[in-house]
This record gives C-alpha cells, structure tokens and sequence, in this order.
C-alpha cells in the first residue's frame, strides 16, 4: 500500500503532521549517526587553502579523502571522525522534522492548480523547506564546522565550543548565526535538486512488485537525487565552511558573505576549489540521501498504516 494510498484514508491534518514530524527525525538521526566521519573529512578538506606554513608550525595539508582519514586516524585518534556530532544529533531531529513537514505541507500551495504535484511542485517545495531548516540549525552548523576545524587531539564539548562562539563573537551573524545565507542557500538548493528529482523520477519509474526490487528501485533513485544536488550545492557549502570556520589569519574576516566568499576562492584558487570536498560529499550525501528518504517513507507508511 502506497503513501498516496495511505493518506487517502480517514487521518486528521494534525496526525498526519505529528507522523511527518517523527519519520522525519528518525530518518535524520539515523542518517547523521552512519555518514558523520564523512561530513568532518568534507569541511577539513573544503577549509584548506593551500598549505599554510608559519614560523612555528606547519598546518596539516589533507590530499584526498583517505589521505585525510588517515592523518586524522594518526595525529587526533579515530574519535575524531566524530568531531562535532553532538550539535547535528541535537539539531536533526528538528531539522529533518521541518524539511519533510514544511515539504509535504507546502507541495499544495506549488501545484498552480494541477490535479497533481509536477516537477516544478516538488522542486518548489523541496526549495522551501530547505530554506527554513537552514534557519533553524544554523547556529548547529556554526558550532559542528568549529569542532570539526579543531585539530587538537583533545576535544572541548559542544557546550564549551558554543559558549566560547558567543562569548567571543556574540549571537548575532559574526557569531552563532555567521554564515546563515550561505546555509540557506546550501539546503534550499540541495533540497530543490533532491526532492525534485527524486519524486518526479520515482513517478516515472515503474513500480516494482517484489519488494526487493521495489526497495533497490527506490535506492538508485535516491542516491542519484543526493549526487546530482551535491554537484548543484557545493560552491554554497564550501562557501559556508570558509565563513564559518577558522580565517586564515586570526582576527582578520576574510570570508564574511555566500557570494564575495566563492569570489575570493574562485580567484585565489581557481574553479575546481569551488568543488573542494565533492567526493566525501557525495560519499556521504549521495548514500545518505537514500538512506534518508526511504527511512522517511517507510516510516511514515508505518505510522499511516497502525494509527489508531
């Protein structure tokens, strides 16, 4: 029994929001736990510059995913593949119960009057949702990018991280809320490629009777629709690690807007950093976006079909 089907039955708006909510925080929590040493290897590689040497150190320059991986493993432990996961573990739950709830709850308002959602219904509302999530965790990301940047073997909590932000920089968006823009425009344009593609594709693409087949069916869908918005979004992201993570000189903001950021990357170092840390990216996105769907839609089957 299908979704559509389900929600054709007698369950109120308020239930069917409440059923959103928590298949979406379950998918979120789920996915964050499993892809997290990704997400740190991505924003160390998308900070770096080009190998910073000064009279008293030389910086850790990262060539590639695994070469990170292992100079993370040798100098700072294998723990540190899961720097800053308190803040996004905090943060899902919330975050993934706005996207799929403003999702779901705004496709309606996208439809312009077609009997049915379009291509441009799920992109619209994928591009919405996106949107306000970014404003909602936000101050998340400032703390998980901080965490994720600290290099040091010993890790400070989140809550010494985030109070040493707002004590240095305040709340405003120098501090906690730096780089809202930039996030706002990572998810708003990953989440427009994502749910657009994967629904209309997923309209497309026959269904399958074995459920293996139909399960497999809905993983090449979704791993397609996470890969394709990584290649779409990364300029936004690497822009937003730049902002949000340590400048290159201590006290100096050389990375303050979404769009003067990728200017000053895009001439310092050319285009292809706009794409620094596709591939953990897509690594984690790519797998991640199928994980993240298909645990919401199953889930919210679920709850659709044993409410009482």
């Amino acid at each position: 029994m299908t979704t559509q089907t389900l929600q054709r039955q007698e369950i109120s708006p308020a239930k069917r929001a409440a059923f959103q909510v928590m298949a979406g925080g379950s998918a979120g929590f789920l996915e964050v736990c499993i892809m997290q040493p990704l997400d740190v290897v991505k924003t160390r590689i998308q900070i770096q510059a080009t190998p910073v040497v000064t009279a008293a150190v030389t910086e850790v320059h990262y060539n590639g995913v695994f070469d990170c991986f292992s100079k993370m493993y040798r100098q700072e432990g294998i723990s540190s593949y899961w720097k800053g996961i308190m803040p996004p573990i905090l943060a899902e739950t919330p975050k993934r119960a706005i996207k799929f709830l403003v999702f779901e709850q705004t496709k309606p308002l996208f439809q312009f009057g077609s009997p049915t959602p379009t291509p441009l219904t799920y992109s619209l509302a994928g591009l919405t949702a996106g949107t306000l999530e970014a404003i909602a965790v936000n101050p998340f990301e400032v703390v998980k990018v901080a965490q994720q940047a600290d290099r040091q073997k010993k890790m400070l909590s989140t809550f010494e991280v985030a109070r040493g932000i707002v004590q240095r920089d305040g709340l405003g968006l120098n501090g906690l809320n730096k780089g809202v823009t930039a996030t706002m425009g990572r998810n708003g344009v990953f989440n427009m490629v994502y749910f657009g593609f994967y629904h209309s594709v997923k309209n497309v693409v026959p269904e399958n009777d074995d459920s293996t087949l139909e399960f497999l069916r809905k993983v090449a869908i979704g791993f397609t629709a996470g890969t394709l918005a990584c290649f779409v979004n990364i300029p936004f992201d690497v822009a937003k690690s730049r902002i949000q993570g340590p400048q290159p000189v201590p006290g100096q903001i050389k990375y303050r807007g979404t769009l003067s950021s990728m200017l000053t990357v895009y001439r310092e170092e050319g285009f292809r950093a706009l794409y620094k840390g596709l591939v953990p990216k897509i690594m984690r996105l790519g797998p991640g976006g199928a994980i993240l769907l298909l645990v919401f839609e199953y889930s919210y089957e679920y709850l659709l079909k044993n409410h009482s």
